[in-house]
């Protein structure tokens, strides 16, 4: 039987960052006001599409796995944000690794990286894939009206990579649950899609809504249950489980969680403070924060869990190889960025907000 272990990882947030003081030069808000609620301290904002966050993530995590583009059979690139449509991203990814297999991204927005893990780990289970790229990018600046408080205080840039591969070693993704909330479609949302008149201006004043209170109710819900199906269902009591790691999109609802979970608050991995809700890329950049900390072990057992617009919700159980540290390291960067986080998002604040 092959098992699909995580064998590569990496992570790109862009340079620029926005911090809560920032904020409160165009919009009424404060640190004081924005780190209670929701834990977040700056957030990082890109000077480049979301496929060169994307690549700069892939590249250093298949240098971790020690391999070369060439050697995918897979590419998944999960993200509510793309450059274009039409083609996607993963096809910009891939060329630019110098991939030749299959490529495509998925949007199950916040839980698109989980989505995509679980199902790379089918591809390899059932013999079709050796060596998958999962991929989380967002640039979810792009969608905010500045002048809305509730969200522009809470979304960032940044991009998060995972090389999966085949092993005869007992371990890897052990299970994973998947479900999506229909009812929840319209309290999180974008309205950017054909459905707008292209021949409106108006149209073009896309930008993301949500309905806070309905959100955390159902997110706590949607998560807790999902990873108690994935525990039950892999046969591992929550007292087994070393880390989880959730969706960082919100520090209370994740206190919440593992709260109702009966899971101790030390066992997760929070690091919303500095990156903001990356939405698809914030669990793989918080997988590789938690490896540069020491918190994962070889052979921790780590239970990760996400929720999104849909409403989507994802649960993947993993149990960790035994190498920690990456192969190799690469020298893939961003191009220089010579602007801060507030003048590049100036023009849209002007637009917004004067």
């Amino acid at each position: 039987m092959q098992y699909a272990t995580i064998t590569g990882w990496g992570k790109c947030v862009p340079p620029a960052v926005l911090t809560n003081h920032d904020l409160a030069t165009f919009i009424d808000t404060s640190d004081e006001w924005i780190k209670p609620r929701t834990g977040i301290s700056q957030r990082h904002i890109s000077h480049v599409n979301t496929s060169e966050l994307a690549t700069v993530a892939a590249q250093r995590a298949l240098a971790a796995a020690g391999i070369d583009g060439s050697e995918l059979d897979m590419i998944i690139l999960a993200t509510a944000s793309p450059d274009t449509l039409i083609p996607n991203i993963a096809s910009t990814v891939q060329a630019n690794v110098g991939a030749r297999c299959a490529a495509f991204d998925i949007n199950a927005a916040c839980s698109g990286f989980l989505y995509g893990l679980g199902l790379a780990s089918s591809q390899i289970k059932s013999g079709q894939c050796k060596k998958v790229l999962v991929i989380g990018a967002e640039r979810l600046t792009f969608y905010l009206d500045w002048s809305r408080r509730e969200t522009a205080v809470l979304f960032g840039d940044g991009a998060g990579a995972v090389v999966v591969e085949a092993s005869d070693v007992p371990g890897g993704v052990l299970g994973y649950e998947l479900n999506n909330d229909p009812d929840g479609r319209d309290i999180l949302k974008a309205g950017f899609g054909t459905a707008m008149d292209r021949f409106s201006a108006e149209s073009l004043d896309f930008y993301i809504q949500f309905d806070g209170q309905e959100i955390f109710k159902r997110a706590i819900n949607g998560m807790g249950k999902l990873s108690a199906q994935v525990l039950e269902k892999c046969s591992v009591d929550k007292d087994a489980v070393d880390l989880v790691i959730p969706h960082q999109a919100n520090e209370r609802i994740i206190d919440t969680l593992v709260s109702k979970m009966r899971i101790p608050k030390e066992k997760a991995f929070v690091n919303i403070a500095n990156y903001g809700n990356t939405s698809a890329a914030t669990i793989p950049i918080a997988i590789c924060d938690a490896l540069e900390k020491g918190l994962i072990k070889p052979n921790d057992t780590i239970l990760s869990c996400a929720f999104g617009a849909g409403l989507t919700s994802a649960a993947l159980l993993l149990k960790w190889g035994e190498r920690i540290t990456p192969v190799n390291i690469s020298d893939a960067e961003l191009p220089p960025c010579d602007q801060t986080g507030i003048e590049l998002v100036s023009r849209a604040v002007n637009y917004f907000c004067k």
